[in-house]
Parts: C-alpha cells; structure tokens; sequence
C-alpha cells in the first residue's frame, strides 16, 4: 500500500499577507506627508526599487535617491516609519496561517526589501513559517526561477509538494513552471481560496 505524499505550502507576502500593494501606499503616504505630487514621487520610486529588491541598495540609499531626485526633505528616520507604517494587514490572511496543521511545512517568498523584510521576521506571527526568503537578501525576484530555487532549498521539500500562494499571475505560472502547484489568491476570494487550500493540503 501506497503512503499519501504530506503537502505543504508557501506564501507571497505583498497582495496575500497585506491588503492592496504595499508600493502605492507607501508612495500616496510618502506625497501625502510631504506635499510632492504622487506622481513624481512614484517616477523615482518605481525606477529604483529594484535596487531594494535584489539587495543592491540599502534603504537609506534608496531614500537618498529619491530625495535628490523629488526634492523632498524628509529625514530618513521620519521615512523609515512611514514606510513601515504603509503595511495593512490581511488579518483573515493571518488567522489561516495560524490554524495552520502542525505537520504542515511554511515557507515565505517574497519581492522584499531591506528593514522591510526585517520587520516581517521579527514580527511573532512570522513564527510560524519554516522557511522566509526574501529577494533582497538571495538577489533574485520572482518570477526568476532562481527565486523558486531558493524557495525549494530552503523548504527542504520537493517543489511538487508544495502549493505556492500569490496574488499575481505571472508569479503563478513561474511556480507552476518549476513545479509548484501555484494558487492565485484576492483577499476578496479569501474564502474560496481557503477552500482550494484545504484540499490541496488533503491530497
């Protein structure tokens, strides 16, 4: 008799763990604080984030950048705690990932940055996930396969065991492509993505 094969599953962070996308609240924050139009502030934001992303820049760095560039003057500090400040918390999101079986191995990938993704491992919720990989601290994003590389190593666990959760597309059909089983997820779906997810971890 044939044992069942245990399924596992791992998460996206930004559109699944938080509410909307973490980038537009961040930069609508960084204008409405600082009186900068939005526009410009996203026009430097969005050229230089993948410099956080990879691990290239600190967010200090980063933030220098953006200053010269908008002419904003607001000191770093002030910037860092608007950034982290800009997170709103899916919390169905975290209430499923707390009932969570035991037996069911939890890993993160996300397109992450720096203090950001420090923030999220020292949050307590974080607990709960095995395994955390972010892009900034591997210097690949997804949907690069090295990304869902790194994610495989660090589960432990073959790709084909694991459901990959994210709320963009593209992320999805790269999971699917190195062998994930890949659920798209909208917090307005949370219900009927809890559903899939109950069946997949069921086998």
């Amino acid at each position: 008799m044939t044992s069942k094969v245990q399924h596992h599953v791992a998460f996206d962070w930004g559109g699944v763990f938080t509410i909307g996308t973490f980038d537009g609240r961040s930069t609508q924050n960084v204008a409405d604080r600082t009186g900068v139009s939005v526009e410009k502030v996203r026009e430097s934001y969005f050229r230089h984030v993948r410099q956080l992303e990879v691990g290239a820049w600190t967010l200090p760095q980063f933030w220098e950048t953006m200053q010269q560039e908008t002419g904003i003057t607001l000191p770093y500090s002030e910037f860092e705690a608007l950034y982290l400040g800009s997170i709103k918390d899916n919390l169905p999101m975290y209430a499923t990932l707390a009932a969570l079986p035991a037996g069911v191995r939890v890993g993160l990938l996300s397109n992450n940055y720096p203090v950001v993704s420090d923030h999220l491992s020292r949050d307590p919720r974080f607990a709960r996930f095995d395994s955390k990989v972010f892009s900034n601290e591997i210097g690949a994003k997804k949907p690069a396969p090295e990304s869902f590389a790194a994610l495989e190593q660090a589960m432990g666990l073959p790709a084909a065991q694991v459901a990959f959760v994210d709320d963009v597309q593209e992320n999805i059909d790269a999971a699917n492509a190195f062998g994930f089983h890949g659920i798209l997820y909208h917090h307005d779906a949370h219900e009927a993505f809890e559903q899939d997810l109950a069946a997949w971890l069921a086998g």
